[in-house]
């Protein structure tokens, strides 16, 4: 199930708006994470710049081909062997990936899908303890140049309600200049798996 249009930019546009190493760091991507997971990997903006700052794998998974081509390509000419892209309907079918198998999952501009709670679920099954969450989302501002229409577009305060709703536990939240918000979670102890 493709999710809602995100109104994502060319990629040299959307390039420009990211100082991706910077925003990870920001965003508490450290040494510390061995394994990472991308919902939603795109062009491989952040996909690229995490897998060269860490020692495992990063699993970056969309649901265009596409954009699992452009990342897989970026990933060979950056001669990176730890990323694996996986082509993946993760909304319909889930990540694939075993319970408590990464610490950090990156949710970027992807939280106007139909059913967010059912992604944050996901992402902390699959968070190991002490893993945490990032998530970027456009300003909700209807004078950015791209993004979600406003009316899917949401506010840090309904992600961090969402996240909270599923067990995460609300860190810190970023002014990512010039269009974005970075938001970062902790998995708290259990992480409710029911329904939505």
């Amino acid at each position: 199930m493709k999710i809602r249009d995100s109104g994502m930019p060319e990629h040299d546009m959307w390039a420009k708006f990211f100082d991706a190493k910077k925003i990870l760091v920001a965003l508490g991507f450290n040494n510390k994470v061995n394994d990472a997971a991308e919902f939603g990997c795109g062009y491989g903006t952040f996909t690229i710049p995490a897998a060269k700052m860490i020692s495992g794998k990063i699993y970056a998974l969309d649901i265009e081909p596409d954009m699992i081509r452009m990342t897989g390509e970026e990933a060979k000419k950056h001669k990176l062997d730890n990323v694996e892209t996986t082509l993946r309907d993760f909304m319909a079918e889930g990540s694939g990936l075993p319970d408590e198998s990464v610490d950090y999952v990156m949710l970027f501009n992807i939280l106007h899908l139909e059913n967010p709670k059912a992604l944050l679920k996901e992402a902390g099954r699959i968070l190991r303890k002490d893993g945490k969450m990032g998530a970027i989302h456009w300003n909700y501002d209807p004078t950015t140049p791209r993004g979600p229409s406003m009316d899917i577009r949401p506010k840090p305060e309904q992600i961090i309600e969402w996240a909270e709703s599923v067990g995460f536990k609300f860190a810190s939240q970023h002014d990512l200049k010039p269009y974005h918000y970075g938001l970062v979670f902790e998995k708290a102890k259990s992480i409710n798996k029911g329904a939505a």
